[in-house]
């Protein structure tokens, strides 16, 4: 598999040929040319100091030597995290007032991988010029190593406790409604980090947790990617514990997804739709998500006053947004919750916390609480290209076949038919030959139909 590298960080598959694979020295080189930028970034700094942690799959430790020896081969200190969720990394950052920070974890992608996640001094992601410059860095390898004398330090430090006490102190975690409900749940961490850390929240707001797939040995259950096709024995478990949610994480604990208590997925585009119903009815505000997100939270929102934005596709574009807005909820629908007044950044941890205070608010089932949600249903597709299809020349058509509609090209290109209440989004993938086309209607069918159309319609473009 070929080294990926996007705004989501440096990515690739453990073992095998240097042209194949994230290797020991890409590894090295990129945290390399990491602290070349954050010298260029503070050149009045003597000291710099950078948080570095890590989810449990299995080249972790192989992949954390590497990155913390080479930090400090630059001179650079590191506070070693250790197992740590990327939402605990990133809060870490703020804790420590470090100048960056280094997340190791492939997200929702299987086993066989790892990447890098670049921070910058306030725990969040790296923006796409900043990541662009760094890969110019990397490729130009002008990297100048500390002296004996000058090499950085290591400290080992455990940040879970405190994250996990900001989130309990957020006033509008209700501990006590919580508590009052005496809830029931079945927790699934794809035996990754979250296994580790989650039941100490789940505990600590007396809810009882039955663990499924919680041994940290990277050895995933599963395929990671919490996706309903994917959560079958969660949702089995659900029911035969008779439960009142199953909660899936991924393996570094920044998506959530959930299961109802009669074994239905809640919806992981109804994640984010949930708690921005919550926090709106106490904090009022702008929300965000992404581009290919549910119409779902731009309903409620205007619903309870309040205005809705939307931003491209990739975390850093959603909190960029936020910031702009002064938004008091936002994330994406892939179950990514992120909540400012605690930290600008995908946070399992307080979403599940806020969650939990609607359902326990609201004295309702998650099924019940679902089903107060406007209905849509989400339809993804693909369109195969050839390396040479002119794709702008595809989106500039699409967009002038559909110039009656409102139009968003900020990521490739967006329509929203608001007659329907539906909308498609076409996105060229980074990867792959590929346009991706999501759609979304109030039906399944609708959904489906919405795509088919647009699809033929590129095809006779193409044609």
């Amino acid at each position: 598999m070929t080294l990926i590298k996007s705004i989501s960080g440096i990515r690739g598959t453990i073992g095998g040929k240097i042209s194949d694979a994230l290797t020991p020295i890409d590894i090295v080189k990129f945290t390399a040319a990491y602290t070349v930028q954050l010298k260029r970034k503070f050149p009045d700094k003597s000291c710099y100091k950078v948080v570095v942690g890590r989810d449990a799959r299995l080249s972790g430790k192989m992949v954390e030597s590497l990155v913390c020896g080479t930090l400090m081969a630059c001179g650079i200190d590191v506070i070693d995290a250790g197992l740590a969720s990327t939402p605990t990394t990133e809060m870490a950052v703020i804790f420590e007032g470090a100048d960056g920070g280094i997340i190791l974890t492939a997200s929702h992608n299987p086993q066989q991988w790892n990447a890098l996640k670049l921070l910058n001094e306030n725990g969040e992601f790296l923006t796409a010029a900043q990541g662009e410059e760094l890969l110019k860095i990397a490729e130009a390898e002008d990297f100048v190593f500390a002296e004996v004398d000058r090499l950085g330090k290591i400290e080992r430090k455990d940040f879970t406790e405190r994250h996990i006490e900001a989130v309990l102190q957020n006033p509008l975690v209700d501990k006590e409604a919580i508590y009052r409900a005496g809830f029931k749940v079945v927790l699934d961490a794809v035996n990754s980090v979250g296994g580790c850390t989650m039941p100490a929240l789940l505990e600590a707001l007396g809810v009882t947790c039955i663990c499924l797939n919680c041994e940290p040995t990277g050895k995933f259950a599963h395929n990671p990617e919490p996706l309903p096709q994917n959560l079958t024995g969660l949702s089995a478990a659900v029911k035969s514990e008779n439960a009142d949610l199953g909660i899936s994480v991924d393996p570094d604990v920044d998506r959530l997804a959930l299961i109802c208590e009669d074994g239905t997925p809640f919806g992981e585009e109804y994640t984010l739709v949930s708690v921005a119903d919550y926090v709106l009815d106490s904090k009022k505000g702008p929300t965000v998500s992404n581009l290919s997100s549910t119409r779902a939270l731009r309903d409620i929102t205007e619903k309870k006053g309040e205005k809705y934005y939307s931003a491209a596709v990739g975390e850093v574009n959603v909190t960029t947004k936020m910031r702009e807005t002064g938004a008091v909820i936002g994330g994406e629908g892939n179950g990514g919750v992120i909540f400012p007044a605690l930290h600008y950044g995908r946070d399992a941890y307080m979403g599940i916390a806020l969650f939990l205070s609607n359902m326990a608010r609201k004295g309702l089932t998650a099924s019940a609480l679902r089903d107060t949600y406007p209905p849509y249903f989400i339809s993804k597709n693909r369109i195969e290209l050839s390396e040479k299809t002119p794709v702008e020349k595809i989106f500039a058509a699409i967009k002038e076949q559909y110039s009656g509609e409102k139009i968003t090209d900020i990521d490739g290109v967006k329509i929203d038919f608001d007659a329907t209440r539906s909308w498609v989004h076409l996105r060229k993938s980074n990867t792959e030959p590929i346009i991706r086309v999501y759609s979304e209607a109030p039906t399944e069918q609708q959904a489906n139909a919405l795509a088919q159309e647009i699809i033929r319609n590129i095809e006779k473009i193409i044609d």
